[in-house]
């Protein structure tokens, strides 16, 4: 890997996590490991479980059953009712970049991303600016501090979205499938910039499709079916030599779509 070394401390342990919704499970006993700079990457099939992996660790979905410890704090039992202390307490530890940007239409770009810190955070309204600049500046936006989303492109938006994100400046950050909804020709600048955050050590777990940058900038990927992770290894290891059938079989999918011969 080209990136920052991990280091062997846990940041995040998540063991046992599962959830369903009515009659169909969605997570089964899902254990997962992130320690503090590590890149993990989840592949899978719709409807395997990755999202809603990402949400739990996140506070946005309740696990029915499990546990989620990080580093520092919190450290939380399903088994019992989640506090609302606990909740938000995940919530601080992390950041989440979603398929769709979620920034605020009647914002200009620079009033989405000192909204939390400032608000939230309680963070200088002043030191917020300067911080928003850097980041704009980082990922080469800053000339675009004062428009609204509806004057970016696509793959602008999700690049203020990532700003948004960093701006909290968060131990962990969560991609969910961050380029699905942009145009083919867009998806490179965005992954370009998570690509460089992972290489400057940043902790992440990103969903997605794109198995070239899971090769790039992972550490570990994990491939979900069915609400288990099936296989578990490193990006060289799982794309030239995966255990499993069924990783295969998903693999060849996604690599060989005109494949006929199956």
């Amino acid at each position: 890997m080209s990136h920052t070394n991990p280091t062997s401390t846990p940041l995040l342990q998540a063991s046992g996590l599962s959830k369903s919704f009515g009659d169909l499970q969605v997570l089964r006993s899902i254990d997962l490991t992130v320690t503090k700079g590590e890149v993990v990457v989840l592949i899978g099939p719709s409807g395997s479980g990755k999202t809603t992996v990402l949400r739990s660790l996140n506070g946005l979905e309740i696990p029915d059953g499990g546990r989620i410890s990080f580093a520092g704090g919190p450290d939380i039992d399903f088994a019992a009712p989640l506090r609302k202390r606990d909740r938000l307490a995940l919530r601080g530890r992390s950041a989440m970049v979603f398929q769709q940007h979620n920034l605020f239409p009647h914002f200009t770009v620079l009033q989405n991303i000192i909204e939390g810190p400032v608000q939230v955070q309680k963070v200088p309204r002043a030191q917020a600016i300067a911080e928003a600049e850097a980041l704009l500046d980082r990922v080469g936006l800053l000339e675009k501090r004062d428009v609204y989303p509806f004057q970016l492109s696509g793959g602008q938006q999700q690049r203020v979205d990532i700003v948004r994100a960093l701006a909290l400046q968060p131990s962990l950050l969560l991609f969910d499938e961050p380029t699905s909804a942009l145009d083919p020709e867009l998806v490179g600048d965005v992954l370009t910039v998570i690509k460089e955050l992972a290489d400057e050590g940043w902790t992440m777990v990103v969903v997605t499709h794109e198995l070239s940058f899971a090769r790039a900038a992972a550490d570990e990927v994990l491939f979900m079916d069915g609400g288990v992770i099936v296989e578990r290894s490193g990006p060289k290891e799982m794309f030239t030599n995966p255990q499993h059938e069924r990783t295969r079989q998903f693999l060849d999918r996604i690599l060989n779509p005109l494949h006929e011969d199956r």
